[in-house]
């Protein structure tokens, strides 16, 4: 210890006791309001910044010193309190922190006060060392269990929601000690009112007014409301205002709809329409108490934020009827414009990545949208069409979030498909895709990660029907033997198959649209309509999304590998038909010829065209072909049924699509 206490040539034990008595007083007065007297020093305590200790001269009479040595405590609190309030009092330590200290500055007062009547009646000659202990009593408890908060507050450098979790925690210790626990409750109430005003503007007008970080929800400025629909990851909703550690303990159970509450105006603000939460005398956040009134105010304001905003997306910005108009272009729903526009695109779309011109494939697609119904629909506007760089597999393969725990058997990676290079021959009918302009606020609902999972579904959809459509222009080559004896020749064979071909996809694009697509999107619509809030729209659409990608076996590389592999077969098929089987048909000078070629009139018969029907029965290269693409087929379309067989159980969607398969399988 460092002693400065002053020395002082007559020491107090040479005085009679009376004496002593009358001098020890004189000098507790001023130790009560941090002053050293003649015979009571202060020394400091080395190591613990602003605590003090107080000694008095051992050579006072016994008893004094006793009685003496029980108000030091009182003094020493009263130096530690001081020294609190001046080092706390500066903004550059928190609203809270300035607070709690003007109202200690304010309880000093009363305590200055009190000293100053001891010692009037001190000076009266009716106040002794026992009188003096007496009246020191009630400010005793009080200093104390203040003392120890600023002390615990110093030493952790406490502010905002700490400090006042400080408070509330030692009022509760103090339960059993009326008068302190009160007056506890009164510097939290003091403290906290600057707190409370950070978080009535939060709550009631959407803004963070909180110069020192003192407030529990942080703002993130770089993250901005564009990112969401240019970035597949964007945090903006998530992260833009986010909770921090230390939230006050009365409103831990809120704070997750305190922060959703200033999210929601804030948003209606971003959009241009100012709002805020009605206020009147009772919504006051000023205090908070065993009534909880406060909370309800909270609750209150975050019915009103919701309800506003959820209004504002629905009416103003037709949410519904921008998910229909996805739902009809990307899911396929009315597609008459897409028959249209593969008919007109067809050149483009079979020409190689790097060759295909999106401007040209963006005329043909404005032209085939204002050609069809779709020119109807004022959100047709808002489509653009994009080529992607990788298959679906791939793209799928890079979204790593798109994962699907269940069924373990089904969501196997694709062996080393990150380093499987792309096919040779990928050409834009296998990585077309349409994109949709959202604007602000709707980007909420509508993210680049959910057009994202639109897009999947859109290519994987498209893919579907130019499947289907080579292999409806296989089938017209085949209808042009009709009326000829193909009994016994390669052309009944490759028929059957080819029938068997279009079976399976025309089953796969049932069930994709009508028991998958359909009664999903009625469901969600559905709860969309009762939706009472905006965080439960983007919860029922991601669910939606994530749910039909799964149903569309896009989430289970194992199936979809298989599928793919099909349809690659039916390709390839359909390729190889359009070139065989006419190659044996040379049709009539003056007959009418398709775009393939064909005759579309009925053949007639003749000698020479027996003979030609001959010859192909006889071509082994004819029969080869059609018998390995058979071959292929149906082992890939067996290996598939008992897969689907096994997990039809555990996943009741795949029974539909097993139903189909079979029904195919059935055929061969």
């Amino acid at each position: 210890m460092d002693s400065f206490s002053r020395g002082t040539d007559n020491v107090i034990g040479s005085y009679p006791v009376s004496v002593q008595e009358l001098l020890v007083i004189d000098d507790l007065l001023s130790a009560l309001v941090g002053i050293e007297g003649r015979h009571i020093s202060i020394k400091r305590v080395r190591g613990k910044e602003g605590h003090v200790i107080f000694q008095i001269d051992p050579s006072m009479d016994l008893a004094l010193q006793e009685l003496t040595q029980r108000i030091f405590p009182l003094c020493e609190d009263f130096v530690l309190i001081c020294q609190f309030v001046e080092s706390k009092s500066h903004f550059k330590n928190g609203l809270v922190n300035h607070a709690f200290a003007a109202a200690l500055r304010a309880l000093l007062l009363d305590y200055q006060a009190m000293v100053a009547q001891l010692e009037h009646q001190f000076r009266l000659g009716r106040l002794s060392v026992q009188g003096l202990w007496f009246y020191c009593q009630p400010m005793m408890g009080s200093l104390h269990a203040l003392s120890i908060v600023v002390e615990k507050a110093s030493s952790n450098n406490f502010s905002g929601s700490a400090m006042l979790n400080l408070l509330q925690s030692q009022a509760k210790a103090m339960a059993g000690d009326n008068a302190v626990r009160s007056l506890l409750e009164k510097m939290t109430q003091c403290a906290s009112s600057a707190y409370l005003g950070i978080l009535e503007r939060w709550v009631y007008e959407g803004v963070i007014d909180d110069p020192y970080g003192e407030f529990f929800i942080a703002e993130n400025k770089s993250l901005l409301k564009e990112s969401l629909t240019q970035d597949y990851n964007a945090k903006y909703w998530q992260q833009r205002y986010s909770l921090k550690e230390g939230i006050p303990s009365f409103l831990t159970s809120v704070a997750g709809t305190i922060l959703t509450t200033g999210k929601y105006l804030n948003v209606m603000r971003e959009c241009g329409h100012n709002v805020q939460v009605p206020l009147s005398e009772n919504s006051k956040l000023t205090s908070f108490g065993s009534n909880h009134h406060y909370l309800e105010c909270i609750k209150a304001a975050y019915d009103f934020a919701s309800s506003e905003l959820l209004n504002l997306i629905k009416d103003k910005y037709d949410l519904i009827g921008k998910l229909r108009s996805l739902k009809r272009y990307l899911l396929l729903d009315q597609g008459d414009f897409l028959v249209h526009f593969m008919d007109i695109a067809r050149d483009e779309l079979a020409k190689r990545l790097e060759d295909i011109s999106v401007e040209k494939l963006q005329s043909l697609l404005d032209l085939a949208l204002r050609s069809t119904a779709a020119a109807s629909d004022p959100c047709h506007e808002n489509l653009t069409c994009c080529v992607e760089r990788t298959s679906l597999l791939k793209r799928l393969t890079a979204l790593k979030d798109l994962e699907c725990a269940y069924p373990p058997h089904l969501n196997k990676p694709i062996p080393d498909s990150d380093d499987q290079p792309e096919p040779l021959s990928i050409t834009g009918l296998e990585t077309f895709c349409l994109n949709y302009k959202v604007q602000w606020p709707l980007s909420l609902v509508i993210s680049r990660k959910a057009l994202t999972k639109y897009q999947l579904i859109f290519r994987f959809l498209f893919h579907c029907r130019h499947v289907n459509r080579q292999l409806c222009v296989a089938w017209q080559v085949h209808q042009g033997f009709r009326a000829f004896n193909t009994l016994g020749t390669p052309i009944l064979r490759s028929s059957i198959l080819c029938r068997s071909m279009l079976k399976f996809i025309n089953s796969l694009l049932h069930y994709l649209t009508f028991e998958v697509l359909e009664p999903n999107w009625h469901l969600m619509h559905d709860r969309l309509r009762t939706a009472k809030s905006i965080d439960e729209v983007i919860q029922f659409h991601d669910f939606f999304l994530q749910k039909c990608l799964k149903e569309c076996l896009l989430l289970l590389p194992q199936l979809l590998k298989k599928v793919e592999k099909l349809k690659s077969i039916c390709l390839r098929y359909a390729a190889a038909i359009q070139l065989l089987i006419p190659s044996i048909y040379v049709p009539e000078p003056d007959a009418a010829v398709g775009s393939l070629g064909l005759d579309r009139s009925k053949p007639r018969r003749s000698q020479s065209r027996n003979q030609q029907l001959n010859l192909a029965a006889e071509s082994s290269k004819i029969c080869d072909s059609i018998m390995k693409f058979e071959k292929e087929f149906n082992a890939e379309l067996q290996s598939l049924v008992p897969i689907l067989s096994n997990s039809s159980q555990a996943e009741p969607y795949l029974t539909h699509l097993a139903q189909c398969i079979l029904g195919v399988g059935s055929e061969q």
